[in-house]
């Protein structure tokens, strides 16, 4: 699985303003909403409950706040890039600024792990991070993320 397979162009955001974990969930279920043309308060209240089980906060500034959606017809991503790190509880607790949302439709336990897979790998390159955190344009994060580079980088 490729990111491209599962995050669009216009699923890309660079986020001001976003000051806590509930702004950054909120910013992330409109886009998905907008993407999926399912309801924001569904999408918030899976990637929520899912969080309230234990962060999703990876480390290194990374989090993959992800959840299962019925009725969803395929895994989809937002990625956001702050531009202020925010508390997340993350396993090494420093805050994040760097977040792939990951949804998945309820039942899809092999294509959601893959998924999540592919972006762990993918966000913890260094050289990718560095691209990440660097780049303005959406347009250009987006390239970065799904640049064949980009899987060789994480490979």
């Amino acid at each position: 699985m490729e990111l491209a397979d599962i995050l669009a162009e216009r699923a890309v955001l660079t986020c001001t303003g976003v000051k806590t974990k509930r702004q950054l969930f909120e910013q992330l279920a409109n886009k998905a909403a907008e993407l999926t043309g399912r309801s924001k308060t569904e999408l918030f209240e899976a990637i929520e409950s899912r969080e309230e089980l234990g962060s999703t906060g990876l480390g290194n500034g990374i989090a993959i706040p992800h959840g299962k959606v019925a009725g969803l017809n395929r895994v989809c991503a937002v990625f956001a890039r702050l531009d202020e790190a925010i508390e997340f509880d993350a396993l090494d607790d420093l805050p994040v600024d760097i977040v792939m949302m990951l949804l998945a439709p309820t039942g899809s336990g092999a294509d959601h792990l893959k998924a999540l897979s592919r972006v762990a790998r993918v966000l913890r390159n260094e050289h990718t991070l560095d691209e990440l955190r660097r780049l303005e344009s959406c347009d250009a994060i987006y390239g970065v993320l799904t640049a064949p580079m980009a899987s060789t980088y994480a490979a």
